[in-house]
């Protein structure tokens, strides 16, 4: 007869990690730390709980999704206008809510009942971290939205404009009191901030701040090797255009974007003085794949550009569109945008993460505020105090070509700009480390 001990379901060996994160690009930084953790020894088993979104990253890793997805109308920008979060109320996101906290507490109890170990990975701001709080389990925090250079470098406390600013630093941190209680708490094993200086902070209060990089910065290598450019001229001025992903806002942004290239390149054939003794400059399109380039390509031809063939720089994209107009290049890519952040000598730039990737590579961007509801006056005023030097603030796309000559004519700028764009982003592999961190705080030190 057998043992009855060999009827009992034996707890899972394996740690039982959910990930919790609010946004696409928080799905993105997941992903890329989830990689790094499925290469481990005796790696854990992931579960995810996309809060906003549906998760599409974390399918294509094959990762389950527990509990309830769906896109709300503000795509994740409730926190930049108020008329996006009653827009949300009103699309079901307070039931949306509380049917994902619920999710989390059955499947944190679910496991529990089986015996295994659990753990919850919060990649976001606040609301991942509540939810990491509420599950009962212990946790660790990635925190993508909050920056010290929000409020201050490494010399002391920056001016801010609005009145709603000056309040980010009320108790002496970006991160408010009841931010850094939830990150206080026994059961939050690690935190990792975007930068150094961040961690430095957030250590004053006790919490397991570790400075390891961040994420955003990984897997930005260009997709070609250096043979295949060894036979490149020498290089024009390259221009990468950041209009952001998401529509109808993007394409709107592509539209004041292409307004100041039609500036450049007016002053470009009035005296020559911006692009380059040579004249030679290439403008490259770094589009996102969800967005139409019909709708994109009609702006470029409408200014006098050409259809082409040849590419001018080598670049990962059979199917890029090309155009040229006098000395000048127009190259439109869907699926070469790491190859466009390597070739961009400066970005005119009307995005988020992609802005802050390519100054992170030691670049500078000009950047347009639009009309929202992500790239307002207010996201870019904040945007440019989180960036510093490297990010050049202009009111109207015709301030882009004095702009950008100014620039052109100051080496010493831009090597500052270099400098501190890649101290403030940090160096490529914090996926990794974030990994080899979590590994050690939730299996090691729990089996």
């Amino acid at each position: 007869m057998s043992d009855i001990s060999e009827l009992i379901p034996k707890p899972n060996e394996k740690l039982q990690l959910l990930v919790l994160s609010n946004g696409h690009g928080e799905d993105v930084i997941a992903v890329s730390i989830l990689q790094q953790l499925q290469e481990q020894e005796n790696s854990p088993d992931i579960f995810a709980l996309p809060l906003v979104g549906e998760g599409r990253a974390y399918t294509k890793l094959g990762i389950p999704c527990i509990g309830t997805v769906r896109t709300m109308p503000s795509g994740g920008f409730i926190y930049m206008d108020g008329r996006q979060l009653v827009r949300d109320v009103r699309g079901g996101l307070v039931q949306l809510t509380v049917n994902q906290i619920q999710a989390m507490r059955r499947w944190v109890s679910s496991q529990k009942k089986l015996g295994n170990q659990t753990a919850i990975l919060a990649v976001g701001d606040i609301v991942p971290l509540l939810f990491a709080y509420f599950s009962g389990t212990d946790y660790a925090f990635v925190g993508t939205a909050k920056s010290e250079y929000y409020v201050r470098d490494e010399v002391g406390i920056l001016p801010r404009k609005s009145k709603g600013a000056r309040w980010e630093n009320f108790s002496g941190s970006i991160y408010h009191p009841w931010e850094r209680w939830l990150m206080s708490s026994s059961r939050c094993q690690a935190v990792f901030p975007r930068d150094a200086l961040t961690t430095e902070i957030l250590q004053k209060w006790s919490i397991p701040a570790f400075d390891v990089g961040n994420p955003m910065m990984d897997d930005l290598e260009p997709r070609f090797s250096a043979a295949d450019v060894a036979s490149e001229m020498v290089k024009p001025l390259v221009i990468t255009l950041l209009p952001g992903s998401r529509p109808p806002e993007a394409y709107a942004n592509w539209e004041v974007i292409m307004a100041a290239v039609s500036a450049l390149m007016m002053s470009y054939l009035e005296e020559n003085a911006i692009l380059g003794s040579s004249g030679n400059v290439i403008f490259l399109g770094a589009i996102a794949p969800g967005l139409d380039v019909s709708q994109l390509s009609p702006f470029i031809q409408a200014q006098g550009w050409q259809p082409y063939t040849a590419s001018p720089l080598t670049i990962s994209d059979p199917d890029a569109l090309i155009f040229k107009q006098g000395n000048g290049y127009f190259v439109v890519t869907q699926q070469a945008y790491n190859d466009c952040l390597y070739w961009g000598d400066v970005a005119i730039a009307m995005a988020g993460t992609a802005t802050e990737q390519f100054i992170g590579l030691g670049k500078p961007a000009i950047a347009i505020p639009g009309q929202g509801p992500q790239y307002t006056p207010a996201f870019a005023e904040a945007q440019s105090r989180l960036l510093g030097p490297s990010l050049l603030l202009v009111d109207n796309p015709g301030q882009v070509p004095q702009m950008l000559q100014s620039l052109l004519q100051n080496p010493d700028t831009l090597q500052r700009i270099s400098d501190n764009g890649i101290r403030r982003m940090g160096k490529p592999g914090a996926a990794r480390r974030i990994a080899d961190c979590l590994y050690q705080k939730f299996y090691h030190e729990n089996f």
